[in-house]
């Protein structure tokens, strides 16, 4: 039987529309900093693909700096600024700030001056969504891209970072949004591209791939798409709560992004959970990318007040677009098995 993709939270797979763009944007010789036809004609593609994103991100009144992703893109907004953050915020965040805003029971941060902090659209492991505060300083909108609505310029943040593999765009290419005319300190120095904030040559192909990639994403979810992923979600925590009611489906009672599910079974560690899960067929993860390799239980949900062994016992699954409902029904039918398993060797 094939495997089954559950951890789209990682990164998701390169739309088609995306792989059509790059293919094209291949045949492109010029450098876009060079003042020939050639350099001239990828230079109006990296200038459509910028006007293409921020059409699609609601953020026509704002600057659209490319980075390598989203981490680069949050060094270059938070760097030598002394702001504040929670600690379910992603690392390339808390690398900057200082963790300091208190979170509930249900994961949502207080924010008592926007100005001075960031706060993240969505959580990459819960998938719990944020009310952000006008005036933010800065937002990581990474998780939301594509899966829920999202208009920069009438949020009212200030900056905004995302990365283009979490909405079927290509790996290594992410933005960051300021305020048209904001200046910035460049951390990558030698060179004026980008308005003088990122330098080094841009990364054409892949610029044209998250353009056709966020083009394609808000068709998607205009069109009521990741409805239908919720409604497997839903499935899927249901079927497994039927089985065992000690189940946790963190957030399961607020707001949420469409296709996550954080499921905790306490007494049985994550990484174990899944590398079952692998050999069964299924790919997920116990958490962030960034973070799951390493064995610790979760910041997030120990910063929710679950305690450090409750904490080490999470799967996360995180549906996509391509996920159908026999992959769902076929994955909880393996979780429950293994965990029956898992608890009778414990027994």
């Amino acid at each position: 039987m094939s495997r089954a993709y559950l951890d789209h939270n990682a990164t998701t797979p390169l739309r088609l529309e995306a792989r059509e763009a790059m293919l094209a944007a291949m045949d492109i010789l010029g450098n876009p900093s060079s003042v020939h036809a050639e350099g001239r004609k990828a230079r109006a593609l990296v200038e459509r693909s910028r006007e293409t994103i921020l059409e699609a991100l609601g953020a026509a009144q704002s600057d659209l700096i490319f980075t390598s992703g989203a981490t680069e893109a949050a060094a270059l907004a938070l760097a030598g600024r002394d702001l504040h953050s929670a600690p379910v915020e992603h690392d390339a965040v808390l690398a900057w700030t200082d963790a300091s805003l208190p979170v509930d029971a249900d994961g949502r941060v207080m924010v008592s001056d926007p100005t001075t902090s960031t706060l993240q659209l969505a959580n990459s492991e819960t998938g719990i969504l944020q009310d952000l505060p006008e005036g933010l300083a800065v937002s990581d909108i990474t998780q939301g891209v594509g899966r829920v609505p999202y208009a920069h310029d009438w949020t009212g943040v200030k900056m905004a970072v995302l990365s283009a593999h979490k909405f079927g765009g290509p790996k290594g290419i992410g933005a960051l949004i300021v305020p048209r005319g904001h200046h910035l300190d460049s951390r990558a120095k030698g060179g004026g591209q980008e308005m003088g904030r990122r330098a080094g040559t841009e990364n054409v192909a892949a610029i044209a791939g998250m353009a056709a990639a966020a083009q394609a994403a808000l068709r998607d979810l205009a069109n009521g798409l990741w409805d239908q992923v919720a409604q497997l979600r839903n499935i899927l925590e249901s079927a497994l709560e039927a089985d065992d009611p000690d189940t946790i489906s963190v957030g399961r009672q607020i707001r949420r992004l469409p296709n996550t599910s954080l499921i905790l079974t306490p007494g049985w560690k994550g990484e174990t959970q899944v590398m079952a899960m692998d050999l069964a067929g299924f790919a997920l993860s116990s958490g962030s990318a960034c973070s799951s390799g390493k064995v610790r239980a979760s910041r997030t949900l120990r910063a929710m007040g679950h305690d450090e062994g409750t904490a080490a016992c999470a799967l996360r699954v995180s549906l996509g677009l391509q996920t159908t409902e026999d992959e769902v029904l076929r994955f909880a039918d393996a979780f429950i098995a293994a965990r029956r398993k898992q608890r009778s060797r414990a027994a």
